[in-house]
């Protein structure tokens, strides 16, 4: 058995976990502990058996009221493929108008999420 100390990011209380896991055959936690919630075993496992994360960025847009829009996956992604999935968006290219929430590119890189705009862009004048 193996021990692992991490800072659970699900809420504000920031715990600093002591996680207690197995690695053979595959990764199982044993015990959590020093969580002030119930979220934070839940999101232990889950790290470390498949830690997920959120991206947000910007893309350039073209024609725009501003030259870049915000955006953000719509669903969390797998950690590893965290560099393909902003390959992905450092290429791409937008033409004004945009919304907010719409999608800006569908399954970057392969990876089942969108990245959608976080605010609304106008043509400019």
């Amino acid at each position: 058995m193996k021990t692992k100390e991490l800072i659970c990011i699900v809420c504000p209380n920031g715990c600093q976990l002591e996680v207690i896991y197995q690695e053979e055959p595959g990764i199982k936690v044993i015990s959590v502990s020093n969580n002030l919630c119930d979220k934070g075993e839940a999101w232990a496992a889950s790290e470390l058996e498949s830690p997920m994360r959120h991206i947000a960025s910007s893309i350039l847009v073209e024609r725009g009221s501003f030259k870049l829009v915000s955006v953000r996956t719509d669903q969390p992604i797998p950690l590893p493929a965290i560099h393909e999935v902003m390959e992905a968006i450092k290429k791409k290219r937008v033409q004004a108008p945009i919304v907010m929430n719409q999608v800006l590119i569908r399954n970057p890189a392969g990876v089942p999420t969108n990245i959608i705009a976080t605010r609304s862009v106008d043509v400019l004048i």
